[in-house]
């Protein structure tokens, strides 16, 4: 109706706030041939600091995925939050889709930026693209920390039944809502506990302000990741990496975590964190804080125990 507030363009104001008062700003760089990125960056970024690289999944932008990390992070770290494109405000003219492409677009970002070298942190889809960035500017990155990115997974998993989906376009319809029930079926996929009350006016609103641009594009992405995907065109890459998961992870689950551990051997830490779905930085954020921070800041390995069980490193 018109001149209602709409609460989502409302918090997406405060998170603008919320990443200024922190000490970042808003910037857009122009990569060429058509492409705009934009992101958050330091108002004044500190040489004594190491730098971070913190990518979104599908969704809403950048702010409302990393908003709660980024105050104790800011604290530790220079902090680049850029919007992949077809997020936010950042976009391309170029028809490439790749995961390839985004990471190449993400070490020009940074470069434009003065960024020479940095850890990355990437939730689900930003995962597939830190893993890129990894396997193809390795002395660009210190270490990767990839959060329920099911970036092992193979085209034929689809087909043998081991996800919520039968097909790329029903994946899409669900990581791409159009409709209340569409959006409400992929909270109840991306959390372990979902909002039993989701009104349908929130919903709307929501669907209207962060839904509704580059449809088709984000589309393409996804149909990117799953044609001809084999573990055996993956590369290994070869930084220190710590894999965290949802144990209730229904958009990934939980054995592509094992098959990347299994996929990059002794290189790579594993963490499972109990009670949480696939958006694990939203229902368990202190939890998935303390082990990046144990792993990106401490000296010594990430803080985990082990279920003798079953060999999962369970939080």
């Amino acid at each position: 109706m018109a001149g209602c507030i709409s609460f989502t363009a409302t918090r997406d104001r405060y998170f603008r706030f919320s990443f200024s008062n922190a000490g970042l700003k808003s910037t857009t760089t122009d990569l060429g041939h058509g492409t705009i990125m934009h992101c958050w960056a330091p108002k004044a970024h500190k040489y004594s600091k190491p730098n971070l690289v913190l990518l979104h999944g599908f969704g809403a932008n950048a702010m409302w995925q990393w908003n709660d990390f980024l105050p104790p992070l800011k604290r530790r770290f220079n902090v680049y939050v850029p919007d992949l494109l077809f997020f936010g405000d950042s976009h391309t003219a170029r028809p490439d889709r790749s995961e390839a492409f985004q990471a190449q677009c993400v070490a020009a970002l940074l470069q434009a930026h003065g960024v020479r070298r940095s850890s990355v942190v990437g939730i689900s889809y930003g995962g597939f693209v830190a893993y890129s960035l990894a396997a193809q500017f390795p002395e660009r990155v210190e270490k990767v920390v990839l959060c329920c990115a099911g970036v092992c997974f193979e085209e034929k998993d689809l087909d043998e039944g081991m996800f919520q989906v039968k097909s790329v376009d029903e994946a899409a319809e669900l990581l791409l809502p159009q409709t209340p029930e569409k959006l409400r079926q992929l909270l109840r996929l991306a959390f372990a506990k979902p909002a039993k009350v989701l009104p349908t006016c929130f919903l709307t609103d929501y669907i209207n302000v962060m839904c509704t641009e580059y449809v088709q594009e984000r589309k393409e992405l996804i149909e990117a990741l799953y044609k001809d995907r084999k573990l055996s065109n993956l590369p290994k890459i070869t930084q220190p990496t710590l894999i965290i998961w949802g144990e209730k992870d229904l958009v990934f689950p939980i054995e592509l975590a094992h098959r990347l551990k299994r996929h990059l051997g002794e290189n790579a830490d594993i963490v499972v964190i109990k009670k949480a779905g696939h958006a694990v930085n939203v229902e368990k954020a202190k939890e998935m804080y303390k082990h990046l921070r144990s792993f990106l800041i401490d000296s010594t390995t990430p803080t985990v125990y082990k279920n003798r069980s079953n060999g999962l490193y369970v939080a």
